[in-house]
Order: structure tokens, then sequence, then C-alpha cells
């Protein structure tokens, strides 16, 4: 139910001047991907400010910064949120198990991980390119690594094309 309304919702968007360039599952995984990531942007930026108050968080056996401490709630959360809204939404092709697409997101998100954090490195220290256009380059990279390895590696499948 929940599904056929988000599809129904992310559809109505997926205007005729689209339909030219983006095939729809493209267009369903932008849609959710973006979505995602402000829904992260906006939970990250509520636990900094309002719930972790921009204060150190201390467990007893180790006190972790706000910064981190943000980033650490916020993971699971936009994981989960991540997967579904793939597995649901953008690639409901998928004939593997949801454990098997599970595992695969996860290694798939650790990567772009890596590749963000080493790719800033490059970028910033090694070619001097300022900070905030690095950080847009990774994020353009990381976005297209994302697509192709949750079309052809964490979702791959063989069902008929998605819902139309």
């Amino acid at each position: 139910m929940v599904k056929k309304k988000i599809i129904a919702i992310i559809d109505a968007f997926y205007f005729p001047f689209f339909r030219r360039f983006i095939p729809l599952q493209t267009f369903r995984y932008a849609i959710c991907g973006g979505a995602n990531m402000g829904f992260d942007i906006v939970l990250y930026f509520l636990l900094y400010n309002f719930v972790l108050q921009k204060q150190n968080l201390d467990l007893s056996f180790v006190v972790i910064s706000p910064e981190i401490a943000a980033f650490l709630i916020t993971f699971p959360v936009t994981f989960f949120t991540g997967l579904w809204l793939s597995k649901n939404i953008s690639f409901q092709n998928s004939v593997l198990a949801h454990r098997t697409q599970a595992f695969r997101y996860f290694l798939v998100v650790l990567m772009n991980i890596a590749i963000k954090y080493w790719g800033l490195k490059l970028c910033v220290e090694v070619l001097r390119i300022f900070p905030s256009v690095s950080n847009a380059i990774m994020t353009v990279i990381t976005i297209i690594f994302s697509y192709l390895m949750q079309n052809h590696f964490t979702f791959k499948g063989n069902k008929p094309d998605i819902e139309k």
C-alpha cells in the first residue's frame, strides 16, 4: 500500500520531457536517492544541533564528538530507508533474496564511503582542489558508482520490467 502510493507520487512527476532522456527505473532511483539524502541531511542536522546540542557524547567507556555521534546515529536509519526504497521502488525486478540484497547493499555503501573518503583526500591534499568542489566531484562519482553497482550487483534481476 505505501509502496504503491510512493510509486504513484514519483511516477506523477515522470513527465514526457524526462521520458525522452531517463528510463523510469533510473528516474525512480534518482528521486528515492535524493529523498533519502535529504532525509539524511535533515536528520543529521536535528541530531547534531538539538539532540546532541553540539556536545560530545560520553558513553563512559568512550567519548564521541558530536559530528561523529550524529553520523553514527543517522547512518543505520538512512541505510535501512535507502535499502527499502531501492528494493521496493527502484529495483523491483530483482530475483535475489532479501538477505542477499541487504548484504550487497551494505557492501556498496561501505565502498561508497571509502571512495568518498579517499577521493576527498586525493582531490584536496594531492590535487589541491577546493574542498567544496572536491566534495561535489566525489558526490557525482559515488552516485554513478552506486547506481551501477545497485543495478548490476545488489538488485540484479531477471523478472520482467518494473511496475508501470
